[in-house]
């Protein structure tokens, strides 16, 4: 796992955590971790190379990033390009947070830090990254999606442009986004209990869905997959709790989509405008963080302006409602209400079990008579002890 699992650490009662192998070096909850990524061979002779081929232009400004576990070779890089190209900037892995606030131009995310002098700021650079293809390279694209990305991958010598279309990459995220705002039922899935901030953004998410009027539930499923969300058949879409590698699940092979937290409160608060920039870390929503939106005023449900979905075409409330699950009736008349109407407002899921044509086997106690045990058929479905075997 790219996470530090705290979990396991408290169960062995340790004080401190070794960690060994590729990290996406989230912060931490309560322990000490000591980051051990190991170092893989770089040949930094070719790496040098493929930057000259890709990048001819001495004056470009370029941020170097790199996997974890070829960090170790930064330095021997740096000093062979740093001569040939003056605006080239190399990031430094961060292992922990750092106390001190961040200089003017200076980016500190995803464990990486740098500095950039650009006249423009980050939007004005390049980015190459020393590395195989994966999670974190994709995540630095979604992230940082205004810069052209090229790749050096160290398994095969090769250099290349990044032709990943990340425009389409946020189309679909964007289109998830619309199935947000439709959703009813929302499956909040916790991915980690080891990342500084899981318990404050879960907290954040309910109060979220809650002035959306939306119903949440929140499941702890371990590693998500098809076959234990398809469980779930009353959830309408998922929202992943995980660290910024790991939130950005491919769920086409998904029953129901799976969203991160940045696109559910795009969906749900109507305050949060898309920028272009894409959040990958939950903890920019929370309060405090440089991307914290506030909540709107409530409005009355009878005041909310509706819209148009532009997936199904029906109608649908955009503002933010008082908790429509807490609202008393406007009349205090006593009313004869079927037991449908009632479930459907304690509960989304007893209403949609209640929908089903088969809920289960029926106890239908008092009505099955009364009968001694008797045994059962032995041996397997395929020939059991008291069935007569064909001979072929």
């Amino acid at each position: 796992s790219c996470c530090v699992d705290e979990v396991a650490a408290e169960h062995a009662g340790a004080e401190a955590v070794l960690h060994y192998g590729p990290a996406c070096l989230s912060p931490s909850r309560k322990l000490p971790v000591l980051h051990i990524f190991g170092q893989q061979p770089l040949d930094t002779g070719r790496c040098a190379e493929a930057f000259r081929e890709l990048y001819p232009d001495r004056q470009s400004h370029v941020v170097v990033l790199s996997d974890v576990v070829y960090a170790h070779a930064m330095g021997e890089l740096e000093q062979q390009l740093c001569p040939e190209y003056p605006n080239i900037v190399f990031s430094r892995v961060v292992c922990e947070e750092l106390p001190d606030p961040a200089l003017p131009g200076e980016v500190r995310q995803f464990g990486r830090q740098f500095l950039v002098e650009a006249p423009g700021g980050l939007q004005d650079c390049a980015m190459f990254y020393v590395g195989a293809e994966g999670l974190a390279l994709t995540n630095f694209m979604l992230t940082w999606n205004c810069c052209p990305f090229s790749s050096f991958d160290p398994a095969t010598g090769c250099g290349r442009r990044e032709t990943l279309n990340v425009n389409r990459v946020l189309m679909r995220r964007l289109y998830l986004v619309e199935r947000a705002r439709d959703a009813r039922v929302v499956g909040i899935l916790v991915g980690t209990l080891g990342v500084a901030g899981y318990l404050a953004v879960l907290q954040h998410l309910r109060e979220l869905l809650r002035w959306a009027g939306k119903r949440s539930y929140t499941l702890a499923v371990g590693k998500p997959n098809p076959a234990k969300l398809a469980n779930f058949l009353e959830v309408d879409i998922f929202v992943l709790v995980a660290c910024a590698q790991n939130s950005l699940l491919d769920s086409s092979e998904f029953y129901r989509p799976v969203v991160t937290p940045y696109e559910l409160e795009l969906a749900c608060n109507p305050a949060r405008e898309w920028t272009g920039n894409y959040l990958t870390d939950f903890r920019d929503l929370l309060p405090g963080a440089c991307a914290h939106v506030e909540l709107p005023p409530a409005v009355p449900a009878a005041e909310a302006v509706p819209d148009v979905s532009l997936i199904t075409g029906e109608m649908r409330a955009t503002h933010l409602c008082d908790s429509p699950s807490t609202q008393l009736p406007p009349s205090t008349a006593l009313a004869c209400r079927d037991q449908t109407q009632a479930l459907a407002e304690i509960s989304p899921a007893a209403s949609f079990l209640e929908s089903r044509s088969w809920r289960g086997l029926e106890q239908q106690l008092g009505q099955t008579p009364v009968s001694k045990a008797v045994q059962g058929r032995r041996g397997i479905a395929i020939a059991y002890e008291d069935e007569g075997c064909e001979q072929l």
